[in-house]
């Protein structure tokens, strides 16, 4: 019999594939949601590619729905998402807001919808913001607009009439840069020890946290300890604070 059950929205990618891995390792079921299979989860929702966020929504709620029944999880943990640089002057701007809102904001609010369904009550849904959205961001334009959006959604959710289910945690990790080989491709000269090693958001800020229940402990917007919580990393100092 599975520990718990959990749904990776992101379940391909570096950090998603991570909390597949782990979260299967201490005996939970564990179902993927990408646009491709993870051979590792335990079940797998595979996203079809579109330009119409409700063609994409419905498929990815309908799937989930079927696949899982009257079964509720523990957890949705959302760690879908992607970074694009560029002022409001690149030639790049429109194609990179539209890909860092399917990215970010389609995947926050799908995961959001689920949790609404299939949540149970007492239950996680972790969305993925970013510290550099706390302020400007004319560097990457796309990048901070889209992150602010999942920040404002996260403190939506907080709301006594937001839908999800009787005391469950909506809560947002906001990384600085995290350490993937993505992000070690494009930034080849950065400090890679002042990253955020995915090792530490999957384990301390993810799976530990919900295998111990202590996501209820985190800085709350109301009673229901719904908020949104900032986990930094700066030259192996670990900083956490609530936002």
């Amino acid at each position: 019999m599975a520990a718990g059950r959990v749904l990776v929205y992101g379940g391909r990618g570096a950090l998603g594939s991570l909390c597949v891995r782990y979260f299967k390792a201490k005996n939970w079921w564990v179902a993927s949601i990408d646009l491709a299979e993870n051979a590792d989860a335990s079940a797998n929702v595979v996203v079809r590619a579109t330009d119409s966020f409700p063609e994409q929504a419905e498929q990815v709620t309908a799937e989930v729905g079927k696949l899982l029944g009257e079964e509720k999880v523990d957890a949705i943990l959302c760690v879908a998402g992607g970074w694009a640089g560029g002022s409001a002057k690149a030639k790049s701007l429109y194609k990179n807001c539209d890909l860092m809102w399917k990215q970010s904001v389609w995947t926050s609010t799908i995961s959001s919808h689920l949790a609404t369904k299939h949540l149970k009550e007492g239950g996680l849904l972790t969305l993925t913001g970013a510290q550099a959205a706390l302020s400007g961001t004319p560097g990457m334009i796309a990048y901070g607009m889209a992150k602010g959006a999942v920040h404002q959604l996260c403190h939506s959710l907080a709301g006594a009439s937001s839908g999800l289910p009787s005391g469950c945690a909506a809560v947002a990790i906001l990384p600085v840069t995290l350490d993937t080989p993505a992000n070690r491709k494009s930034m080849p000269d950065a400090d890679f020890s002042s990253w955020t090693p995915l090792e530490f958001i999957a384990d301390e800020k993810l799976a530990m946290p919900l295998l111990h229940q202590q996501f209820l402990q985190v800085q709350s917007t109301d009673s229901n300890c719904k908020g949104l919580v900032r986990a930094e990393r700066y030259k192996n100092d670990i900083i956490e604070a609530g936002e």
